[in-house]
């Protein structure tokens, strides 16, 4: 029988009472690691043996974990008798050797029998609680450390702690943790896995954001008595700027003083959707929110031509409520979930990126954009779709010069392609003459729309992006045209009344001063 012990995290003080009669009825247990307060205070007839060593030369933890699994099976399967494996903590807690060793003991039939351990939760909650209650005695203490916007907290696990492991937050960009529910980061063992835990934390959590640095708890030396693990309060960007990180240090982060989560904004749309909830919002449909989704997307182009960051922040908002509200209605009836969104782009970002998340090699945007384009193909053969037109898919709904640009371009693409920028200017200027010699209204009109889209075909020649470039020029004009009015004004003059000459001589002013 394999029999895996939690030692508990810290000195041998906090050893269960199973575990300890485990101990001392066996002649050698292996450790995965002799770096452990409890393991000083072993009964001292046990043969102890570890395999420190495995660190040494391992390319990864996860090569250390197979290898120890390896070595405990082969001991189970020669040696007569039990096999004691000890881990730190509890044994299900964060152990992946654990893991490892009980799938491959049940697939060989082998016995496996574990003995509990403490866990490093409880401890670091206590500390944590601990901590807390001095800070809110002192406020000044939480100032200091330029992390005054830290709320009453209750630690406890039921109130939506999320565990995760350091080494899994570090190797991410983006941590997957809820920010308006606490968290509880575990093996933060040096300032390097510190510092990279930190950064993916800052995708989520501003630089301000408090954090709790707990270390391993220990006996104070007082008989019957043990010190709760010391406690560190800092800003997160301040996580790594000091030397405190050990094997048994675990991070706490707090919740946002204010709800961020994406969780948190689909239960307020839930909410405005149910029985006791806004009647408006109730009332809503897939398509009584076209125009207000098309209101909100203008609203953030004209945030960002605008260069106005907070209204940009504000109208990504706005724009994002429609998209949970349009899935919230999805989700009522029963044809799709938001994680049914989430899933299907991020299966397809990820499909579409194999230079990214598979083996693929490119060499620039352009070898992306045309495996790009190979993949979707592939996908629509996938579905059974017939290969149609290079301008399938180009929104009908986009602004009328945005769609004839992208019509241009993707014939571009095709091999419908003009040899030089001289030759789109040709066409331009052979439009605008069929526009000015028209025969009447109705063939003006035409040849005009000829003149707007080859006006856009010869943009995207240039890669100007044609809609941007005609809505700056309308904020341009609208710029001078308030200042004109505003000159007029000063002047005592009426706009109607002044000659072409005298608005254009106020117009070259304006032109200069800017």
């Amino acid at each position: 029988m394999i029999i895996v012990l939690g030692l508990g995290p810290g000195d041998a003080k906090l050893l269960t009472r199973e575990a300890w009669d485990v101990l001392g009825a066996s002649a050698r247990v292996y450790l995965r690691t002799r770096r452990h307060p409890a393991v000083a205070g072993l009964p001292p007839h046990l043969a102890v043996q570890d395999f420190d060593a495995l660190y040494d030369g391992a390319t990864s933890f996860d090569d250390v974990y197979a290898r120890i699994a390896e070595a405990i099976i082969a001991v189970a399967q020669t040696t007569p008798g039990d096999v004691v494996y000890a881990v730190p903590g509890h044994p299900l807690v964060g152990e992946a050797s654990v893991w490892l060793i009980l799938r491959r003991a049940r697939q060989l039939g082998i016995p496996t029998r574990i003995v509990s351990g403490l866990s490093f939760i409880e401890p670091t909650l206590e500390a944590l609680s601990a901590e807390f209650f001095v800070l809110s005695s002192n406020p000044g203490l939480t100032a200091s450390t330029q992390t005054s916007n830290l709320k009453p907290q209750t630690f406890d696990p039921l109130d939506g702690l999320q565990i995760c492991d350091a080494l899994e937050i570090a190797a991410l960009h983006h941590p997957p943790l809820n920010p308006d529910k606490p968290a509880l980061i575990a093996q933060v063992y040096s300032r390097a896995v510190a510092s990279d835990v930190k950064l993916t934390l800052m995708n989520q959590y501003p630089p301000e954001h408090p954090v709790f640095v707990v270390r391993g708890g220990s006996s104070d030396g007082r008989k019957g008595k043990r010190a709760v693990p010391p406690c560190h309060l800092v800003a997160l960007s301040q996580l790594d700027h000091a030397d405190r990180f050990d094997h048994l240090t675990s991070l706490y982060v707090p919740p946002l003083a204010q709800p961020g989560g994406f969780e948190s904004l689909q239960e307020t749309i839930a909410h405005l959707r149910a029985p006791e909830g806004c009647p408006w919002d109730r009332e809503q449909t897939h398509e009584s929110l076209r125009s207000t989704l098309l209101e909100e997307a203008y609203e953030v182009l004209a945030a960002i031509d605008a260069g106005d960051l907070e209204a940009l922040k504000e109208e990504l908002g706005d724009l994002l409520l429609n998209v949970v509200l349009q899935a919230q209605i999805a989700t009522e009836a029963e044809e799709f979930r938001m994680c049914d969104v989430i899933a299907a782009v991020d299966a397809k970002l990820r499909r579409r990126h194999p230079h990214v998340f598979g083996d693929v090699v490119v060499n620039d945007a352009g070898e992306v954009i045309a495996n790009w384009n190979a993949i979707k193909q592939q996908e629509k053969a996938a579905k059974g779709e017939e290969e149609g037109s290079v301008l399938d898919g180009i929104a009908p709904a986009l602004p009328a010069l945005a769609q004839a640009q992208k019509m241009a371009h993707r014939a571009e693409k095709a091999g419908f392609r003009w040899n030089s920028h001289g030759d789109r200017l040709a066409k331009v200027r052979e439009e605008l003459e069929e526009a000015a010699n028209a025969r009447d209204d109705a063939h003006r009109a035409e040849e005009i729309g000829d003149l707007l889209f080859t006006i856009a075909d010869w943009a995207d020649g240039y890669g100007i992006d044609v809609e941007t470039a005609a809505r700056e020029a309308n904020l341009k004009f609208a710029r001078r045209f308030r200042a004109l009015e505003r000159i007029v004004r000063e002047r005592g003059l009426t706009l109607s009344a002044m000659s072409q000459d005298e608005m254009l001589a106020i117009w070259r002013e304006i032109k200069q001063s800017e």
